[in-house]
């Protein structure tokens, strides 16, 4: 008898702050505009320069967080990231680590089988990075810092969706909170909102969790729902054939319907 397999689901989703200024500087946040035009020495991590905290990121992230039933703490800080990448101009991002702004919040969601509660682990600001342009005339990649300090939240769940219908239900319940507050604009198409991933499975009955794997770039409900429905595909292969699954972060190709 073929084994029965439950979906387990956890998100991270970053939400762009619909700020004017960016998080740490008081250069604009806004799309698009020619490359590396909305930048200073903060941004662009130069040396000796100093981040300044925008007050309205705070404000915008405690409002997400009393919307969500979170916990809000009193004390709170920022740490530093270390990661070599070209569209990280400091070699680390500011993040919260340790102490971030939000803990333990919860948001409703309408399932088929009525109302289902999601955890929310914890909201944290954070600044985003550049932006990498890969040029393949010239065979080269370019670098745009446009975006590079433009604030974000990111809401990271706990592992409470089963489907890619309660996931879908749990984004768009996240982005009418935020568009209601006038915190973001949610689009995703431009990356205001982004959602990673995580998904393992468990055979039906169990209390462990199975080996998870991580999907990144996913930018459409609509692509969301393939990578997930795609990436269990795989995995149920993998299990049902003896194998293990390999704990990994995998990106979604949405034209041609399959994570590499």
């Amino acid at each position: 008898m073929a084994k029965q397999y439950e979906t387990v689901i956890g998100l991270e989703v970053h939400v762009e702050l619909a700020t004017k200024t960016k998080i740490f500087c008081g250069c604009s946040t806004a799309f698009g505009g020619a490359p590396n035009t909305h930048t200073c020495p903060v941004c662009t991590g130069m040396p000796g320069s100093l981040p300044v905290l925008n007050k309205k990121v705070l404000e915008y992230a405690v409002a997400v967080g009393l919307a969500t039933n979170c916990t809000i703490t009193q004390y709170c800080k920022f740490d530093r990231k270390n990661y070599f990448y070209p569209d990280n101009p400091q070699n680390y991002q500011i993040s919260q680590l340790y102490l971030p702004i939000c803990r333990n919040g919860k948001v409703e969601i309408d399932t088929e089988a009525g109302k289902k509660e999601i955890g929310i682990h914890e909201i944290h600001m954070e600044e985003d990075a550049g932006k990498l342009i890969h040029d393949d005339w010239e065979d080269c990649s370019l670098v745009d810092y446009n975006r590079s300090g433009v604030p974000l939240i990111e809401i990271v769940s706990e592992p409470d969706m089963r489907s890619a219908d309660e996931v879908i239900a749990y984004l768009e319940k996240l982005r009418m909170i935020a568009q209601y507050l006038g915190v973001s604009d949610c689009k995703l198409q431009e990356g205001s909102m982004r959602a990673d991933v995580n998904l393992s499975l468990r055979e039906v009955g169990a209390t462990e969790f199975g080996t998870r794997t991580e999907m990144k770039n996913l930018n459409s409900f609509k692509a969301i729902r393939r990578a997930i429905e795609g990436e269990t595909e795989r995995q149920m292969d993998l299990l049902d054939a003896g194998e293990k699954v390999v704990q990994e972060t995998r990106r979604w190709d949405d034209n041609a319907g399959e994570s590499y």
